[in-house]
């Protein structure tokens, strides 16, 4: 009898260690709820299938320590959650801030991520106040909004907290002076506005200090310099004026300072001699910052970045550098540096990224810089000059090398080839001769600009395994067939003002990904290709203007649904234009931009050559990085014959139309009133009659347009943008055109030229007939009414006679 009594003692023994060891029961419960919550929510919005990743192991009596993104105290009996990664839960849609609710009653919690989960509305401050041991709390890339909670400034022991990425407005709380024991703050890329109190200098133990992409204005607190324990100062991308306060520099533990993209001022401050420990300096674009750039700065030991281009500081032409610093990053760009390439650069063998650009520096490029293996080679808009020494692509750490805008000369080197650069950009320079074939083997060459040189010779081609995805060697003296060579990965080729000849290459076919064409200028002959409707569906731009292309416009051209800039002006076309140029979905919606090729681009800041079009009667570049929001149709100086499709009425976002110099005949279509972002239009040097439409009257952004040499008559329509445009160059040369514009005046017969619509005809012949049959009963009476219309119409008449006017008349004559 013994052994069943132990046994019973062990099972019963087991069974209440199991229970002590296990979560909580009401913490297990508000997990479950907040897990019910969420499915519900995205069942909501979605009938996909649910995957909720780590939540499928949260299970009704089971043990909740045990399930995935949860983890408890292992040393306390409680077995309390302390832990909850939810993250990237919810996979798209929205979900209520409510949903938090049950998770927020469970006070053990000591970090919390729920960021990356569509979550909206305000932040239930309620809820966290009741969280009192946490330590780090994530809420960042949600869509929270509201003002930042002041509950969060008495959770005393947060160390970290991360609201990244949300739309939170208002301004940071003076509350949070509270937050005695925060180590970490981090309100990085929200939309918090206002000044930041000066009670931010209490935090006596935060260590980082992060309040970068905000809306912070005012001045930079002087309570700041109490914060003797920062290591992390980081208030980029704010709005932020007055002057960067000396008492930062009694921060002696700090090692990284980033005060960029702001409106500071005045000088560098001489207090920041004393910060020993700095690593980090970034203080570029603050516009306002001006003065010497002391040179006592290279004489931080522990400085690794030092960016302080694109102010006003300017370089001590004076001063001596003595660098006691191994920097791995320079930026001194537009800071006034004069004569040959600093020659204390020779001991940095540190540097990964320099950037020089827009200076007056002179004289060649030195071969010591070039081997120096620096990753990062900035020198565009200089006077540099000379030819380019062979070695500086024979280092496989070159990733990007941007000359433009200078006076090198000469070749470029063969050994391009060898090199490993993923952008090369020689733009705006005096290079001459042939591009060695071996670029085309530079196997992550992603973006290369060679434009405005005096190169020659056929263009090498590039295997269908190649990473080129930006090419721009326009305005060079280029010869042969137009290249077509190119990888799959080709988004931008940029290949005008060459002497290109022989037909359009049918190879562009295969260039999937193809966004923008540029061929202007150029020798291309043949017939207009009758395959470009199979060009890459993501075109946007293609311009083959001044060329000799003959033939007619396809039909199926308005399968090239993301057009938004056609120029085929000044080629041979001819036939008629075809209906479907006003299917072009790319000119009927709003401009977006759905392009991505140059986001790697833009992130050094540096241009591609300008699109150019004929814009408001003169030769303009529109900048590459907008121009999605141009959207162009011109096919002038060609010999287009026939009406004017109305169709074209449908491409409402159009901003510039230009048929001039056609053999165009018929007349302006009414649908031409439609379109309402229309800021130029060109039908001059046609065959056009009759009258202007009266629809022109509703072009409220026309600001440019020519009608002259057609054959156009009656009145100019009036509205107040029309009356703006009074030039009489506008409309010269046509048969009986009227109008103040002109100062013209219309006679009567002027003014009433414009045809009734089939309907009020019909009408006026129902009244004919009508006062015919009452006139026989009613002679006297009607020889007194016809007496009265006379006179009536003796005033100067209405530009139109409405059904209703008419309809009273006759129910005068009628009684």
């Amino acid at each position: 009898m013994q052994k069943p009594c132990l046994l019973s003692c062990f099972l019963f023994f087991f069974f209440i260690l199991q229970l002590s060891f296990s979560c909580p029961q009401d913490q297990r419960q508000s997990l479950l709820e907040f897990k019910n919550l969420l499915t519900q929510s995205i069942k909501n919005q979605s009938t996909a299938e649910i995957d909720l990743g780590g939540l499928k192991s949260w299970r009704p009596n089971s043990d909740c320590c045990k399930w995935q993104l949860v983890r408890c105290n292992a040393l306390s009996p409680s077995r309390e959650v302390i832990d909850l990664n939810l993250n990237s839960l919810a996979p798209s849609g929205s979900v209520s801030s409510s949903l938090l609710r049950p998770i927020l009653r469970i006070t053990s919690l000591v970090s919390l991520d729920v960021s990356s989960n569509f979550i909206q509305g305000e932040i239930p401050g309620d809820g966290f106040a009741n969280l009192t041991r946490l330590l780090s709390l994530d809420l960042s890339r949600n869509s929270f909004n509201g003002s930042i909670p002041p509950q969060f400034f008495s959770l005393k022991t947060l160390q970290r907290l991360d609201l990244s990425m949300n739309v939170i407005g208002g301004t940071l709380s003076s509350d949070i002076k509270e937050l005695k024991n925060l180590e970490e703050l981090i309100l990085d890329e929200n939309l918090i506005r206002g000044e930041i109190p000066p009670e931010i200098g209490s935090l006596s133990e935060v260590r980082k200090l992060s309040l970068k992409q905000n809306m912070f204005s005012g001045p930079i607190p002087l309570s700041v310099s109490q914060l003797t324990k920062l290591e992390f100062f980081d208030l980029q991308n704010n709005s932020m004026s007055y002057e960067i306060p000396e008492g930062i520099g009694s921060l002696a533990n700090l090692s990284t300072l980033a005060l960029s993209r702001n409106n500071l001022s005045g000088g560098i401050p001489s207090s920041f001699q004393k910060l020993t420990n700095l690593e980090t300096l970034q203080i570029e674009n603050n516009v306002g910052l001006s003065g010497e750039i002391p040179t006592w700065l290279f004489g931080l030991e522990k400085l690794k970045i030092l960016r302080l281009g694109g102010n006003k500081l300017q370089w001590n032409k004076n001063g001596s550098v003595f660098a006691k610093c191994k920097l791995t990053h320079l930026s001194l760009r537009s800071c006034g540096l004069e004569g040959n390439i600093p020659d204390w650069l020779k001991n940095q063998t540190s540097l990964l990224f320099l950037d020089l650009s827009t200076n007056m520096l002179q004289g060649s490029f030195p071969k010591w810089l070039a081997d120096l293996r620096i990753g990062t080679m900035i020198f565009s808009d200089n006077r540099l000059s000379g030819s380019l020494p062979p070695s500086l692509f024979q280092s496989q750490d070159l990733a990007v090398l941007a000359l433009s805008r200078n006076n090198f000369s000469g070749q470029i080197p063969d050994t391009v080839g060898e090199s490993s650069v993923m952008i090369l950009m020689l733009s705006e320079n005096n290079f001459t001769g042939p591009v060695p074939k071996s670029i085309s083997e530079i196997y992550r060459l992603l973006l290369l600009d060679l434009s405005k040189n005096k190169l020659s010779g056929e263009f090498p081609r590039f295997d269908s395994g190649s990473l080129l995805a930006v090419l721009d060697i326009s305005s060079n003296e280029f010869s042969g067939d137009v290249p077509s060579s190119f990888g799959l990965n080709t988004m931008m080729l940029s290949m005008s003002q060459n002497n290109f000849t022989g037909e359009f290459p049918q190879d562009l076919i295969n260039l999937p990904f193809l966004f923008h064409l540029d061929l202007h200028d150029n020798g291309i002959s043949g017939e207009f290709p009758s395959f470009i409707s199979r060009l890459s569906p993501f075109l946007e731009v293609l311009s083959l203007r001044n060329n000799s292309l003959k033939g007619s416009i396809p039909e199926d051209i308005s399968n090239l649904t993301s057009l938004k800039i056609l120029d085929l002006s000044e080629n041979n076309l001819d036939g008629s234009l075809p209906s479907s140029l006003g299917d072009l979905k790319g000119m009927i919606e709003s401009p977006v931009s759905n392009s991505s090729a140059f986001t790697f681009v833009f992130s050094f800041s540096i241009e591609i050559q300008d699109l150019a079009v004929n814009w408001k009667n003169s030769k303009q570049g529109l900048a590459s990085r907008n121009l999605y929001l141009y959207t162009l149709l011109a096919l002038s100086k060609n010999k287009l014959h026939g009406e004017i499709p109305a169709s074209l009425g449908n491409l409402k976002s159009l901003k510039l139309l230009n048929l001039s110099h056609n053999d165009v005949s018929g007349v302006i279509p009414q649908s031409f009133g439609y379109l309402e972002k229309l800021e130029i239009l060109d039908l001059s040097n046609n065959n056009l009659s009759g009258e202007i439409p009266k629809t022109f009257s509703n072009l409220s952004e026309l600001n440019t347009l020519d009608l002259s040499n057609n054959k156009l008559s009656g009145m100019i329509p009036e509205s107040p943008q029309l009356d703006r445009l009074n030039d009489p160059k506008i409309y010269a040369n046509n048969n009986k055109l009227c109008g103040m514009q002109i100062q013209v005046s219309c006679s009567s017969s002027t003014a009433k030229t414009e045809p009734l619509p089939e309907e009020e005809e019909e009408e006026e012949s129902l009244f004919s007939w009508r006062a015919a049959l009452i006139g026989c009963p009613c002679g006297f009476l009607m020889a007194v009414v016809l007496m009265y219309v006379v006179g009536y119409f003796n005033h100067p008449p209405p530009p139109r006679r409405s059904p209703k006017n008419r309809g009273e008349i006759q129910k005068k004559m009628t009684t």
